[in-house]
């Protein structure tokens, strides 16, 4: 196992066992009475666990095929475990408030003992065993509700990011676009994360509604695959069946750079999509243009392959607007200060999964729709797929119709 599969395991692994101590204190600890019970409660706890482990590795490991057996179980017990942990988290609260209310209701008034004559009554606590039964009872109460609730929102979401994507129209208005180009339309989509838990069916559904849209060029904004071309060649094929006045395009998202970028960008070509490698070129219409640019992820620089935007701008013509696809928003940073129009991203998947879409303001300017990075304007999609979980909740994947408008 390398280096980045033992950080990888290690980032999500440790606090994963964390979670699962916690689990089994409220759920197993808590609500268990005898040593048989606790037995099966633990032995349960620690064989999700593995499950879980089993997930997150599978398909580095074994392959597409093999890893989808063991993925599909492992990723949804992680959200399981994700919800189950915050709602029992957020239930400690009426659990402390019922306890002790609990406690004072079960506590007898003491018990006064006579005392000699002419001498003040004693007072005595009373004695005997405090009742647990109560305590029991709001434990499973408890347990039982913050499952319900779990299995609620990790259902509810795998219909979400299991179901078709969500069509957004999105207008954007550039000064410098010529009115020969107003209406001109974008069909962006990112994140679409091909490998174990998604396949051809789930390509040839997006390649329909991206047909559907009439659109005049069409954008991949990275994170196309979570595996080789051996792998996932045949998933990716219906890609050529694409249709727009003014081709496909793709730049390479963090994921091609774990599934062998050079070979997936000879097999999008060869499909019809064709790769912008730090370069741009002019999109045409009624005698007007526009220059549509594309730079390489940010972690290709570990590959030898990052992003050059200054090279992709170079000897531009500065009265026409220039669209910039690059896969995460943090790159807008530096194409508004080199003078990019518009910047066309993904790679936040809108967070995914509630709450997380906080943490990814943590390194993201844009985490979903669209924003102003420095006074220019940058769109950010949901994704069209998932990546671990099969799981979105607050935020739906998408196709996104950006029409371009004059000022």
């Amino acid at each position: 196992m390398d280096t980045d599969r033992v950080i990888f395991l290690l980032l999500l692994g440790v606090p994963c066992g964390l979670a699962h101590l916690y689990l089994w204190k409220r759920l197993v600890r808590d609500t268990t009475t005898t040593p048989r019970g606790r037995r099966l409660g633990t032995a349960a706890i620690a064989a999700m666990f593995v499950v879980l482990l089993a997930g997150l590795v599978g398909g580095r490991l074994l392959g597409t095929t093999l890893g989808s057996v063991l993925a599909w179980p492992g990723y949804l017990w992680l959200a399981m475990t994700l919800y189950l942990t915050l709602l029992l988290a957020v239930l400690e609260v009426p659990r402390a408030v019922l306890n002790r209310l609990w406690r004072r209701a079960q506590v007898p008034a003491p018990v006064t003992v006579p005392a000699e004559p002419d001498a003040a009554p004693v007072e005595e606590p009373p004695a005997g065993p405090v009742d647990t039964s109560r305590r029991l009872f709001i434990a499973r109460s408890l347990a039982v509700a913050g499952g319900l609730a779990a299995t609620g929102v990790v259902g509810y979401g795998a219909t979400q990011a299991l179901g078709g994507p969500v069509v957004k129209r999105v207008p954007i208005t550039l000064g410098k676009l010529s009115p020969a180009l107003n209406g001109f339309r974008i069909a962006v989509v990112s994140d679409i994360h091909l490998g174990p838990l998604l396949g051809r069916s789930h390509t040839e559904r997006i390649v329909t509604t991206i047909n559907g849209l009439d659109a005049d060029l069409v954008a991949i904004v990275g994170d196309l695959v979570d595996g080789s071309v051996e792998e996932l060649g045949e998933a990716a094929a219906p890609l050529r069946d694409l249709v727009s006045r003014n081709g496909s395009f793709f730049v390479t998202g963090n994921h091609e750079y774990y599934s062998g970028f050079q070979t997936w960008l000879t097999e999008l070509s060869r499909l019809g999509v064709h790769p912008l490698r730090n370069e741009r070129l002019t999109i045409a219409r009624g005698g007007a243009s526009f220059d549509l640019a594309g730079v390489n992820d940010v972690t290709g620089k570990a590959q030898g392959d990052g992003p050059d935007m200054e090279r992709a701008l170079a000897g531009r013509d500065t009265s026409t607007p220039v669209v910039m696809l690059a896969h995460q928003p943090v790159q807008a940073v530096q194409a508004a200060k080199l003078g990019v129009d518009l910047q066309l991203s993904g790679h936040t998947h809108g967070g995914q999964m509630w709450p997380f879409n906080y943490a990814v303001t943590l390194q993201q300017p844009v985490v979903s729709g669209l924003a102003e990075v420095d006074g220019m304007p940058v769109y950010v999609s949901n994704g069209a797929g998932f990546w671990g979980p099969p799981v979105r909740v607050g935020a739906p994947p998408d196709v996104t119709v950006v029409e371009l408008r004059t000022a």
